[in-house]
């Protein structure tokens, strides 16, 4: 079969092969999935930049989230049998024409979806899901602030939001961006590059109490700044490190960790507040039955009309550096998804 390896770290346009590799073959508890398409993630440009420590080594192929039909199945797999179209997740290797998964972090789907917008249900609106309602359990009336808005978990978060009826924040870099997070019903936009967001956030709230929810995949300084817009009973949900990848020197990362600051229990005691980090790879390998569920869920409501992925890219695989340009670029609004 076909893969699309990470041979080095650096320069998207450089740092991918396509080779002939070894089919995989299903453990007592996989299928083994023909692809049809592959998502990009902001972990997979980290991965590249030899910036995320879970990363396999070089040579490797990453992807974290699949479509496809089911060409094999393991021998105590009973809920999917050939032929089944699913979406999955994967512990790397989404980025080949046969990718293997958990039988519990695959879930069946109809043949009608796109393949964006499949893809970015696996990934983008799970990790919008598990944090919007079971770490936030955001509720009506709620006032939450969701960071990279136009983004694909950004834009999930958003629809989460919406339909249990909360006041949202949303930040982006751009009027284009402005524009789309307003039209995806961001009650709130603020463009960071005009504005810094704690201010805009303090300007629109007045006299209010503080924020309900954060929701950050930003990292460093921002997470300090989230922690003093929080009102009681407010919580800062950490999932994403992009300032790492801002950093252009290794004082420049030092920095960016420092930026999120030391915390005591006593704060979080004191003001009623929280802080929450999430890394649904973390979740998928130990309690991968959450994210069964979660995945059942919002396929639930894309069939419901409750949410709709917006698919910002697409890519035929002999285009994955320009792809993974694209994505760090930050020109990028929803999901992007590779085509076999």
């Amino acid at each position: 079969m076909r893969a699309v390896l990470l041979v080095k770290n650096g320069n998207a346009k450089e740092a991918f092969e396509i080779r002939n590799t070894e089919l995989p073959h299903p453990g007592p508890n996989q299928v083994r999935i023909k692809v049809q398409g592959f998502g990009l993630n902001f972990a997979d440009v980290m991965a590249r930049l030899g910036l995320y420590k879970a990363a396999p080594p070089l040579p490797s192929v990453l992807g974290y989230d699949v479509v496809g039909h089911i060409e094999s199945v393991g021998e105590n797999v009973a809920n999917l049998q050939v032929g089944d179209r699913v979406i999955a997740l994967t512990r790397f290797g989404g980025y080949a024409e046969y990718a293997l998964a958990e039988n519990e972090v695959a879930v069946k789907i109809s043949e009608e979806i796109p393949n964006g917008e499949a893809v970015a249900l696996s990934t983008q609106y799970c990790t919008a899901y598990f944090l919007a309602h079971d770490m936030a359990n955001i509720q009506k009336g709620d006032k939450v602030l969701i960071h990279a808005a136009a983004g694909g978990v950004g834009t999930a978060l958003t629809q989460m939001a919406i339909h249990a009826g909360c006041e949202i924040f949303g930040t982006c870099g751009s009027q284009e961006k402005i524009e789309y997070i307003r039209g995806n019903g961001v009650h709130h936009p603020i463009n960071y590059r005009v504005v810094a967001f704690s201010t805009a956030v303090k300007e629109i709230l007045g006299n209010d109490d503080g924020l309900d929810a954060i929701f950050d995949p930003v990292g460093g300084k921002s997470i300090k700044q989230d922690f003093k817009l929080l009102g009681a009973g407010g919580r800062v949900l950490s999932f994403g490190f992009s300032a790492m990848n801002q950093a252009k020197s290794i004082f420049g990362k030092i920095r960016a960790v420092a930026g999120f600051g030391i915390y005591h229990p006593v704060q979080f005691l004191m003001g009623s507040k929280g802080m929450i980090g999430v890394s649904m790879l973390e979740v998928a390998d130990k309690k991968p039955h959450k994210i069964k569920r979660v995945m059942e869920a919002v396929t639930k409501m894309y069939s419901e009309n409750v949410i709709k992925p917006h698919v910002g890219g697409e890519y035929s695989v002999d285009n994955i550096g320009a792809a993974h340009a694209f994505l760090e670029s930050r020109k990028s609004m929803g999901k992007v998804v590779i085509n076999w």
